[in-house]
């Protein structure tokens, strides 16, 4: 049993509550308590106390390009061709070396959970590693050395176009042969897994990725596996458009006409859905996951997220390509998007941002359905300073000040009950210099 102090924390309501005291005993929460004095032995942490930030929604080796993309006009295609680049340079050792620094931010950033959305699975030439788990391991691997919980989202990838067309080019290294391949190497990936911060999720990478067939194997080996599946959902207009041409459904119509939508799926972006589409994800109690800053960073739009969340649909935040890896920005972005939008101030409240950026993310990663540092929740959590950049922030001002202040400055974060940043340091060995040298390794 450990215990941890601090003057202010959010435990969901709309105000910090005061002077509370936390313990944590096997990786969980064990008690709460508020109005509390700290003992000798208790950790003090000097500032506000939060959940630990969840980031549904990563792809680790897309950081190597960050901001690497914008010398000339372009699309999301052209990006996606410097990104294809760098998925032909990783091996197993280097990918690991990388994912261990990006991690490593993220920690620094406050997020104790990430959902890593792999589909680097096999060699350039689309062959199996040797060990076919090779990239698998490295990853997890990379989550263990860092000290994030991770969701390792297994991707099926199996087509260049949503007419079936065969993978070209760098597709060929995410490719397994076929959906039945696919799924057997899932299944025995979850005897792989030792660490008790590490979980088995699928998905599908899109209906262009992933045709009808394979969407239907990807919900059989979810339900096999009583896991969490995701989705690439409605990103681009052309998604939709290529896909009402070849099936005559929306993206969403197919997935629902798949199997693949239930209450464990996560659908990620929804930035073009019907209004069709949003009663079917509502009915399905499909969640959708929004990444603001991404979005924005490949000119995708501006999804529906007030009227998914008047539906009831569960809202989580993630940074994907890792163009800027601060949730709570995400948090901020997603209701600052909304008032351009829909012209009017005010959309999300204070309250549901944490949530989506805390509890709900939480649930979509498959680690249970929590209060904010509930008893029995997993013992991850932050410290933030009780002042922003912008230095006009006290704790007192509530939950809108906080998060709307300013940049927040993340001091200590503890993973199932253990330091993985104390004093803005990771305790595990990566720093701002390892990622920059991690990343200059694929750039020359």
């Amino acid at each position: 049993m450990k215990e941890w102090f601090a003057p202010y924390a959010w435990l969901g309501g709309p105000d910090f509550s005061r002077d509370v005291l936390v313990a944590t005993d096997g990786g969980a929460i064990a008690s709460v308590d508020c109005g509390m004095n700290p003992g000798p032995a208790t950790v003090r942490l000097n500032g506000i106390l939060l959940p630990g930030l969840a980031n549904v929604h990563s792809h680790a080796f897309h950081r190597v390009i960050r901001g690497r993309t914008h010398e000339s006009s372009g699309d999301f295609w052209q990006w996606r061709t410097a990104m294809y680049a760098v998925s032909q340079l990783l091996e197993p050792d280097s990918y690991r070396h990388l994912a261990t620094e990006v991690f490593g931010e993220m920690l620094r950033a406050g997020i104790t959970s990430v959902g890593e959305f792999h589909y680097l699975h096999h060699q350039r030439d689309g062959r199996p590693y040797g060990e076919p788990h090779a990239m698998e391991r490295a990853l997890m691997g990379a989550a263990d050395d860092a000290g994030i919980r991770m969701t390792l989202l297994d991707t099926c990838y199996l087509a260049s176009d949503v007419h079936g067309a065969p993978p070209v080019g760098a597709q060929k290294r995410f490719a397994d042969a076929s959906a039945d391949d696919w799924s057997m190497r899932v299944l025995e990936l979850e005897s792989v897994i030792k660490s008790p911060t590490i979980r088995l999720g699928v998905a599908a990478h899109s209906v262009r990725a992933t045709p009808r067939a394979a969407l239907e194997a990807v919900a059989e080996t979810a339900t096999t596996l009583d896991c969490p599946v995701h989705v690439h959902v409605s990103e681009q207009r052309a998604e939709n458009d290529a896909c009402l041409a070849e099936h005559g459904m929306t993206p969403t119509q197919l997935l629902s006409a798949s199997g693949l939508l239930t209450g464990a799926t996560t659908a990620i972006h929804g930035t073009h859905l019907t209004n069709d589409d949003l009663q079917i994800l509502a009915k399905a109690g499909t969640g959708v996951c929004f990444c603001p800053t991404t979005e924005r960073e490949l000119g995708d739009g501006i999804g529906p997220a007030r009227e998914l969340r008047d539906l009831g649909v569960p809202l989580s935040l993630g940074t994907d390509s890792n163009a800027v890896v601060d949730l709570l920005e995400e948090a901020r972005s997603l209701e600052l998007n909304d008032r351009l939008r829909l012209e009017r101030r005010a959309i999300h409240s204070p309250v549901a941002l944490l949530h989506s950026s805390t509890t709900t993310g939480l649930a979509a990663l498959g680690w249970g359905t929590h209060e904010p540092l509930g008893v029995g929740s997993p013992a991850d959590f932050l410290c933030v300073a009780a002042g922003t950049d912008s230095e006009t922030f006290e704790a007192s001002d509530g939950l809108g000040a906080f998060l709307f202040s300013g940049p927040s400055s993340v001091t200590d974060v503890v993973v199932g009950g253990r330091y993985v940043v104390k004093d803005g340091l990771n305790q595990n060995g990566q720093s701002r210099a390892g990622l920059a040298t991690a990343i200059r390794g694929f750039l020359r």
